[in-house]
Order: C-alpha cells, then sequence, then structure tokens
C-alpha cells in the first residue's frame, strides 16, 4: 500500500472519529452541557495530548528549545484562536440555528485551512494541475456545506424547532460570531502547518515520523484549552450547574467524556499522520478532506440515529443531495493527492 493510499484511508477513520466524538454526549443527558464539555476539554486537550507526546517524542525539551520561544508562542496562538472559535460556535447556533452556523463555519474552515497552506508552502503551483484540483475540491466542499445548510434548515422548519427562528441574539451578530468562529475553526490546521520545524526537529531528535506531528499538537491543544475552560467555568457559575458532577448515577458520564476525548484526540493524531503520508502537500489536501468525511458522517449518524425523523422527504433529499456532492469533493481531492 502505498503512503498516498494509506493516508487517505487513515483520513477515512479520522473523519468517521471525529464525526462521532459527540454520540457519548447522548448518555450524559443529566448533565448540563458546561459539565460535559469540561471533562472533555481536560481529558481531550490536557491530559491526552500531555501524555501522548510525552510517550512518542523523545528528548521533548529539546525540541522545543531548538527551535525557541517565538515558534511555540506562534502555534499555541493558532491553538488559542481555535480555542475561541468553539465559544463562538455556541453563541452563533444560538442566533442563527445549527444548519446556518455549521455552513458557514466548515465552509470557511475547509476553504481558510487548504488556501493558506497552498500559497505559504506552493505559491508556484496555484494554478497547476493539482493546485487546479484543490481549489475546485475545497469549492464542492463549500457547495456541499451549503445544500447541507438549505437541508438543516428545512428540517428545523419542519419540526418547529427553536433552532428554525431567530434566536436572543440579532442575525447580524450571530452571522458576524460565525464568521469569526469559521476564522478560527481552520486554526488547528495552520498550527500544523506553521509548526513543521517542530516535526522536523522531533525527528532530527529521534521521534518516529508519525508521531512528530505530536510536538506541534500539544502547544496547539494547551493553549486551545484555556479559552473551553474558561467558557465552562463561566457557564457553570452562571447557570449553577457544578453541583451536577455529584449527582448520584452520573459516575459512567467521566468515562463518557472520556471516550469523547478519546475520540476526538484520536481522529486529530491520526489527521496528523495522515498529512504526512501526503508528502508535502498533505495540510493542502487533507484538511479539506477531514472535513467533507466528518460532514458525511454526521450526516449518515444523523440519519442513522432519527434526527431526520418527521422531517419530510425533501429535507432529507436535499441532505442526500449535499452527501452526494461532498462525495464528489472527497474523489476530486483523491485525483488531486495524485495530481502533486
Amino acid at each position: 500500500m502505498g503512503d498516498t493510499t494509506a493516508g487517505l484511508l487513515l483520513l477515512l477513520i479520522a473523519g468517521v472519529a471525529n464525526a462521532s466524538f459527540t454520540l457519548p454526549m447522548k448518555f450524559t443527558r443529566r448533565w448540563a452541557w458546561e459539565n460535559t464539555w469540561l471533562i472533555w476539554t481536560i481529558f481531550a486537550l490536557l491530559v491526552l495530548p500531555t501524555v501522548v507526546t510525552w510517550l512518542t517524542v523523545p528528548r521533548l525539551g529539546e525540541v522545543y528549545a531548538s527551535e525557541g520561544p517565538a515558534l511555540i508562542l506562534t502555534v499555541a496562538a493558532f491553538g488559542a484562536g481555535w480555542g475561541i472559535a468553539q465559544v463562538l460556535f455556541g453563541l452563533a447556533v444560538e442566533a442563527i440555528g445549527i444548519a446556518l452556523t455549521f455552513s458557514i463555519v466548515l465552509g470557511m474552515s475547509a476553504a481558510i485551512g487548504s488556501m493558506i497552506p497552498l500559497i505559504r508552502l506552493h505559491p508556484e503551483k496555484i494554478f497547476s494541475k493539482g493546485g487546479m484540483g484543490v481549489m475546485l475540491g475545497v469549492l464542492l466542499v463549500i457547495v456541499g456545506v451549503i445544500i447541507c445548510a438549505v437541508a438543516g434548515r428545512r428540517r428545523e422548519a419542519a419540526l418547529s424547532t427553536s433552532a428554525a427562528v431567530q434566536g436572543n441574539r440579532p442575525y447580524t451578530e450571530g452571522l458576524m460570531l460565525a464568521i469569526g468562529c469559521g476564522l478560527g475553526a481552520a486554526m488547528v490546521n495552520l498550527g500544523l502547518v506553521f509548526g513543521a520545524p517542530l516535526l522536523a526537529s522531533a525527528q532530527r531528535l529521534g521521534a518516529d515520523p508519525l508521531w512528530a506531528p505530536n510536538a506541534a499538537w500539544l502547544p496547539v491543544m494547551l493553549a486551545g484549552s484555556i479559552p473551553n475552560l474558561a467558557y465552562c467555568l463561566y457557564l457553570l457559575n452562571k447557570n449553577k450547574t457544578s453541583g451536577r458532577f455529584a449527582d448520584s448515577g452520573t459516575s459512567p458520564y467521566w468515562f463518557y467524556a472520556f471516550l469523547m476525548a478519546a475520540f476526538w484526540f484520536g481522529s486529530t493524531s491520526l489527521y496528523g499522520i495522515a498529512s504526512g503520508k501526503l508528502g508535502s502537500w498533505g495540510t493542502i489536501l487533507g484538511w479539506p478532506l477531514f472535513m467533507s468525511l466528518i460532514v458525511i458522517t454526521a450526516s449518515v449518524l444523523g440519519i442513522v440515529t432519527g434526527e431526520w425523523k418527521n422531517s419530510g422527504k425533501q429535507p432529507l433529499r436535499i441532505q442526500m443531495g449535499a452527501v452526494a456532492v461532498l462525495v464528489l469533493a472527497v474523489f476530486v481531492l483523491s485525483a488531486a493527492s495524485r495530481w502533486v
């Protein structure tokens, strides 16, 4: 099996895992969102990155010392930007609904997370066959996500959910929040792109190339945890929900939160490995592929778990059309991976 094929298969697994990571939240209903998200943050952004990086990247202190604090702070800044985007996402959903928020965030994330690495790493190949393939694939991802938004709005209207109408925030403010979230959502990938010297130093000092991305993931995740922790603590205080941690019958919830973290951090780690398998274009091709596979898997899981039940045939047909466009985007991006 070639590296490109292996990379694509790993991306498939990563997309499925990432789209599935919130499923355990269905079993933590006696906790408020902030209870579950706080424990998820601790496991996914603090504990697992620290332990896994320590186990897989030898001489970690020397890796960071060799590149200096400026680079580490730059990579961490991308992580902090992503963490802020997580907070903005929840606020945007409150204002403009799930469907439109997802369309803006994932569309912008796919575009920014792919085009910035292309411009930074291979500006001379933007209009090459591979570059044009990437741009076509990203365009299809954006179109597919927009169609998902249309389907989601139709579903929300059919089910008469509160997300189908304007929330407590002004609609324009909600759009700005979603755009801000979209700008920040791609910063996980940019942290890996701009953290490339850390990967090179890790390999030079003995790290296996498969695990070298952990040297960049660690500062990204640690910095990303700060806005998430702060927002969860704010909600716990505001909603007076901190006492729910001690509710009887909720002890398994800690395991469910850990399971969420394992799925999420595992998918992110697999993305880093897969991007390495795709060569110097890995973060350019891998990110929109990753986004597409997440949306496709989430769509299938939504259908399987009954989220589209009683919404009528039209919204589901539109959603399946969106999935078809995203599948086409996967094929185009996969082909582009062989043109570069």
